[in-house]
């Protein structure tokens, strides 16, 4: 019969020809999206390649940044970018499954929707305000308080050694912190929301306390989508602009001192491709963005593959 569709052990199921007609309209915004995402991977790797031809994975491992000599290398901006993001995951990690768990399993629901609300605001300001807050206000403490008492108790480790300048690793990494909170935590917000409340019974029925029961029965069945919501925070860390430009320092050097200023790879795009004068060093910028691209990419699809087998299951 036509426009049927019969499978064994499934139901008949009609297949209309507007259906059809509508799936075959959607594909084609999908395929354009796919078709976009390799035309900028290969736009930055032909507009890369004198760079690549000329330094190969020397670009990847040298730490010289001349662009008077026509020679770069993007050690340092990885280092920065590793960093700081680390530094971000840190501190952000803890606070928003603990922001999360707050708004799910304590807070009441009309005062949880006030305070989610609240939480997911820090998502729409905009970067450049987070920069001004950090050079006006974060720096400063940061400065006077904060990597003082660092450097008293903890100056003997390279991590909290150097003068405080305020601005550096340990500012830009506080700065993505604030910044990817509201990602990481509604997705753990979610993840725990997908839980069953039976499950949650179960481990107070068996006698556990309310921290026992979110322990056992909240995150321990949560680990698969928690990670993944970590990893998207990473990956927004990694490609944020504005408020790392403003606050990192911008000094291209390795210093394993978290008070040190450095640069990241999306700062240093920001910087400095406006002033490039010669097609080596604009080819040496978007080569950074190339490593920026595939970096992202890759974590953003790990992220992606741990959501998905998380709702699975």
């Amino acid at each position: 019969m036509p426009g049927v569709v019969r499978a064994k052990n499934r139901p008949v199921r009609e297949i209309h020809y507007g259906d059809r007609v509508f799936a075959g309209i959607l594909k084609i915004p999908a395929a354009g999206l796919a078709l976009l995402l390799l035309s900028i991977a290969y736009f930055l790797y032909r507009a890369a390649s004198p760079v690549i031809v000329k330094h190969g994975w020397a670009f990847l491992t040298s730490s010289t940044w001349d662009p008077v000599r026509d020679v770069y290398g993007a050690l340092p901006v990885i280092y920065g970018t590793v960093v700081s993001s680390f530094i971000a995951i840190v501190i952000a990690t803890p606070l928003s499954v603990g922001v999360a768990l707050f708004l799910t399993e304590i807070a009441p629901r009309r005062t949880g929707r006030v305070f989610g609300f609240l939480v997911e605001m820090l998502a729409a300001i905009p970067s450049v305000v987070y920069g001004l807050w950090g050079i006006f206000v974060l720096a400063p403490w940061l400065r006077t308080s904060v990597e003082p008492f660092f450097k008293t108790w903890l100056g003997f480790l390279p991590f909290f050694s150097g003068p405080p300048y305020g601005v550096g690793m340990l500012a830009a990494g506080i700065i993505l912190a604030v910044m990817i909170t509201p990602t990481i935590s509604s997705i753990a917000r979610e993840v725990f929301s997908a839980i069953p409340l039976q499950q949650r019974e179960a481990a107070l029925g068996i006698g556990a306390t309310r921290w026992e029961m979110m322990r056992l029965a909240v995150l321990q069945s949560s680990r698969r989508g928690l990670t993944g919501a970590v990893i998207l925070g990473l990956g927004r860390a990694l490609g944020e602009t504005m408020a790392v430009t403003m606050i990192i320092g911008n000094r291209h050097e390795v210093s394993l001192s978290l008070f040190a200023p450095g640069s990241t790879m999306a700062s240093i795009i920001a910087n400095e491709y406006a002033e490039a004068t010669t097609d080596t060093h604009v080819a040496a910028l978007v080569e950074v963005g190339l490593v920026l691209f595939a970096v992202t990419f890759v974590i953003n699809s790990i992220a992606r593959l741990f959501l998905s087998r998380s709702g699975n299951r």
